[in-house]
């Protein structure tokens, strides 16, 4: 579901000029990594379970750096985005987002790359509620500013994110020797 949801996002946000479907598609991608990583650490050691959340962790905060500079970039060579297909694709990215967030809600204190996996999708949450709003915004005002906000919103949450991870990770391997 994610990594249908990162092309249909993606390809959309790039057609109607969204920084925030880009954002939130990039973001689909990361989180289709970390289930697959997830998935492989299953019955492995700790150890590798706290480098597969690291792993996770470093992707997280590449795309987060990657968003915030193409909102940048939009800043100075960008027109405003299409607000109702904003708001359509980002509903059905929220209610994917929903189903994969009560699944994973009971491992969410579990071992640490289920975690990651965990605040990953609690991120793509937000990040749908916010593209939703800002596609509203736009729709009303046909003003730009709010999609480029929403996207750098998501670029410097996903880092934020991508630090609790490491920080998880780095806690879980334990006393480096």
């Amino acid at each position: 579901m994610n990594a249908a949801m990162f092309v249909t996002e993606v390809t959309a946000g790039i057609l109607i000029n969204s920084a925030g479907l880009i954002a939130d598609g990039l973001d689909m991608l990361s989180d289709a990594s970390v289930y697959a990583i997830a998935l492989a650490a299953i019955g492995r050691s700790s150890r590798f379970k706290a480098n597969a959340a690291t792993w996770s962790g470093v992707m997280l905060l590449f795309l987060g750096i990657g968003l915030i500079a193409e909102v940048i970039r939009r800043l100075f060579d960008g027109s405003p985005p299409d607000g109702a297909w904003m708001i359509a694709i980002s509903l059905v990215a929220l209610a994917i987002n929903i189903i994969v967030l009560r699944l994973l809600s009971r491992q969410r204190s579990a071992e640490v790359h289920l975690r990651a996996a965990w605040i990953f999708t609690r991120a793509d949450v937000v990040a749908n509620a916010a593209v939703i709003l800002s596609g509203l915004a736009v729709f009303l005002t046909s003003n730009r500013y709010f999609d480029l906000v929403v996207g750098a919103g998501i670029g410097v949450y996903v880092v934020k994110e991508a630090f609790e991870i490491l920080r998880e990770a780095r806690e879980a391997k334990g006393p480096t020797t």
